[in-house]
């Protein structure tokens, strides 16, 4: 089970480090660091699990340091150029017609709005929630 939970959340995010830009109507320029609200921030142990599978589970394939491997780079200069809001949709629904799955069952929306603000602002070390 172990496994299929590694090999999927490989799979996934692949797919979120590969997702394009979505229009934003004026033509916004690249998507700058997202805050998060302290009220929407998960509990203290909830975002070291977070920060834990991001780190272990994405890393497998994204490398140890999110700099790439079999995966794309996810640190904040690749994904600079990607919405936000488009980096959680996928992390959330997946992508159809890729090998990208729908993360819901395991991080909610706003996990994912918040695992995303990490990887845009760096901030993936475990021990600095």
């Amino acid at each position: 089970m172990i496994a299929v939970r590694h090999a999927v959340l490989c799979v996934a995010l692949v797919a979120v480090a590969a997702v394009a830009p979505v229009s934003r109507g004026s033509g916004a320029g690249p998507t700058p660091a997202v805050p998060v609200a302290a009220d929407a921030d998960p509990a203290p142990a909830r975002q070291r699990e977070l920060l834990e599978l991001l780190k272990q589970d994405c890393g497998s394939c994204h490398g140890m340091r999110l700099t790439g491997g079999l995966g794309p780079a996810l640190t904040p200069e690749a994904l600079r150029t990607k919405p936000a809001e488009s980096l959680a949709a996928t992390i959330v629904y997946g992508r159809t017609g890729t090998a990208m799955p729908p993360w819901r069952r395991f991080v909610s929306e706003a996990e994912a709005h918040w695992l995303v603000a990490r990887m845009l602002n760096g901030a993936t070390d475990a021990t600095s929630p």
